[in-house]
């Protein structure tokens, strides 16, 4: 067996391996202290997808990232944000969502972009706002594709599954969005432990 010569200093180390397949190698002998760092070091990727990457998405990604800085884990994470459509490619998010974000004390300098087929390998999960954004992500999905396709709302400790669009709303349309961002990014960070 592969793990027969391996020197284990807890019973935790094994399901490290398992878990977070990390290579070992016959006769090298390991701490456990040191496969928990390694385990540790595992970087977390996300990618938050709408339509067209100037309302939602972008929000959801600079509210986690602001949160897993404020935990001193930003190390941990990679964090972007994308679109469906090809609309605003290279445009900063709508000047509500900027504005939205600027009365929480979040700024950000991201730039629109499209999501590609390499996405799904880069990223291990892939956060969409509603069921149209599943239907065209599923559409572009390579076979090989590894990345989980979730409904982000689905972490909404209130239930609401759909994060609404508020492009063609009012200002008060932006600020409901943020919260509800906001709960699903806390909740999922939450259960990221």
């Amino acid at each position: 067996a592969i793990f027969q010569d391996f020197a284990y200093s807890d019973p935790d180390s094994l399901a490290l391996i398992l878990i977070f397949k990390i290579p070992v190698a016959r006769s090298r002998k390991a701490s456990s202290e040191k496969l928990k760092n390694m385990a540790a070091s595992c970087n977390k990727k996300i990618l938050f997808v709408c339509l067209g990457n100037i309302c939602r998405s972008p929000t959801s990604e600079v509210i986690l990232r602001h949160l897993v800085k404020e935990k001193g884990e930003d190390e941990k994470w990679e964090i972007d944000s994308a679109g469906t459509g090809d609309w605003h490619v290279g445009k900063r998010p709508d000047k509500r969502t900027l504005q939205t974000l600027k009365k929480h004390g979040i700024s950000t300098e991201h730039r629109a972009r499209v999501v590609t087929s390499k996405d799904f390998n880069k990223f291990d999960i892939i956060f969409a706002f509603d069921e149209s954004n599943i239907r065209d992500l599923k559409d572009i999905r390579p076979k090989a594709g590894k990345a989980e396709l979730k409904l982000f709302g689905e972490w909404d400790p209130e239930g609401v599954t759909n994060v609404e669009d508020p492009y063609y709303g009012d200002i008060e349309g932006f600020d409901v969005m943020f919260e509800h961002c906001f709960r699903c990014c806390k909740a999922f960070l939450e259960h990221s432990k």
